[in-house]
């Protein structure tokens, strides 16, 4: 995930601690709201992201949380990112998705989330 972070932190501009967080973020919503077999194949090509998912899961939602895509966003935000910044992050971490395990794994799992291919 350092590759991962690293590139977010140089191409987005964004803190590596709200890289991190961004990234459990957008993890942990592909996984609730994707396919799960691709989702899983996915994260299991990404090594450390189970533990950036499970610190978000830890984080909680708060009383405002929603799911979502929206929610994922919002969550973002919440995370210091501004709106350009929540969509800079989510292109790469998919760019950077579709590197690891490829363009069929991916594309079916954006495919099957109504509204995540306009942000990518």
């Amino acid at each position: 995930m350092e590759e991962l972070i690293g590139r977010l932190v140089a191409n987005v501009g964004v803190d590596k601690a709200a890289a991190e967080k961004s990234v459990g973020i957008i993890l942990d919503f592909l996984r609730k709201e994707g396919p799960p077999d691709k989702v899983q194949a996915l994260i299991d090509k990404l090594p450390g992201a189970e533990a950036l998912i499970a610190q978000q899961a830890d984080a909680g939602g708060g009383m405002f949380s929603m799911g979502g895509l929206m929610g994922a966003g919002t969550k973002m935000m919440g995370a210091g990112l501004s709106m350009g910044q929540v969509q800079g992050v989510t292109k790469e971490v998919i760019a950077f998705a579709r590197e690891k395990a490829g363009e069929d794994t991916v594309g079916e799992i954006v495919g099957s989330i109504p509204g995540l291919s306009q942000f990518v």
